[in-house]
Order: C-alpha cells, then structure tokens, then sequence
C-alpha cells in the first residue's frame, strides 16, 4: 500500500550545524540524498526533513527568503508516542542549541513543549491521549 511522504524543505545558514543538530536529537541523515548544499534528516519512514543551504533553496523558488528568526514561516509539529517522549525530545534539541520558545501546552488530553531550531525554524512536540482523540 501507497504512503504519502512529506519533505520539508528549510533553508539554513549552516549545513553541518543542521546535520549535528538533529542527529543530536536522535534523527538519521540518509547520505544518498545529502551534499555539502543539502542534508536529508529521516524524522520517520514518512517525514524527511531537508536541511537546505540558503543558495540551494534558492533554486527551488523565486520568492524572498524568509529569516524565520524574525519572520513566521510555518510551525511544524511533530506528534509523540507520550508526554515523556515530548520533553525527551525538546530537552535533546534545547541541549543541543535550540531556543525554548515557551509556546507550551498541558491540557488533560493533550500536552506539547516547542522549541526554535539553531536557525530559528519553529518545531512543536505534542502528546495527544488517543483516547480522547477517538471520542
């Protein structure tokens, strides 16, 4: 059976940072699809995240760059397997440079922690009870 894949595509300021920055977070760079221009982060079987010098980026779009340090660019959020995985996961990204953004959630039914990457790209980890999500 056919599943959808998403690729993210974020320019950044520094490809090797990017590439240490995640893997710090547990993540996989697949080498079949990184250069010194481009790093291809594996988040799951169905999330790629590619980690894109600003001069590659700039060859897939003719609009501005955005500085997601200053400018919104999008939220990505990421969903955990429970609350303990989201405060693993945004304690290894704030260890590994990441800014908290204080943007964080506790609710009976869900709970989610956000922290900016090292360019300032927003990441949101969030639990959800599966039962609530069901009824």
């Amino acid at each position: 059976m056919y599943q959808q894949m998403i690729f993210v595509n974020l320019a950044v300021n520094d490809v090797a940072a990017s590439k240490k920055f995640f893997t710090e977070l547990g993540y996989s760079i697949n080498p079949q699809f990184s250069t010194d221009d481009c790093a291809c982060v594996v988040i799951s079987d169905t999330i790629v995240a590619m980690m894109l010098s600003k001069q590659r980026y700039a060859d897939f779009t003719k609009k501005e760059i955005a500085d997601p340090t200053t400018t919104s660019e999008a939220l990505l959020c990421l969903s955990a397997e429970s609350r303990a995985k989201v405060d693993e996961l945004v304690d290894k990204a704030l260890a590994a440079g990441g800014t908290g953004t204080g943007g964080n959630m506790d609710e009976d039914f869900m709970y989610g922690r956000s922290f900016d990457d090292l360019d300032g790209h927003s990441w949101e980890v969030v639990w959800m009870d599966p039962a609530a999500v069901q009824g």
